[in-house]
């Protein structure tokens, strides 16, 4: 599991899954919220399944 994202895309995924995460508990209460809880994860691991799919890197190496 090598590393294939990039810190711009660590950031939005992780500000994107907090907001789907918080819509859950105080906004729309739709289960996006699962939605939210990948993209923190693939932030904080820096690897994202579907990108090795894809053969995509953002991580620039």
């Amino acid at each position: 599991m090598s590393a294939n994202v990039g810190m711009i895309d660590r950031v939005v995924r992780l500000v994107l899954g907090l907001i789907l995460i918080s819509q859950v508990f105080y906004g729309l209460q739709t289960p996006f919220g699962w939605l939210g809880a990948v993209l923190v994860a693939t932030s904080v691991f820096s690897f994202c399944p579907v990108y090795r799919i894809l053969g995509l890197r953002t991580n620039g190496s």
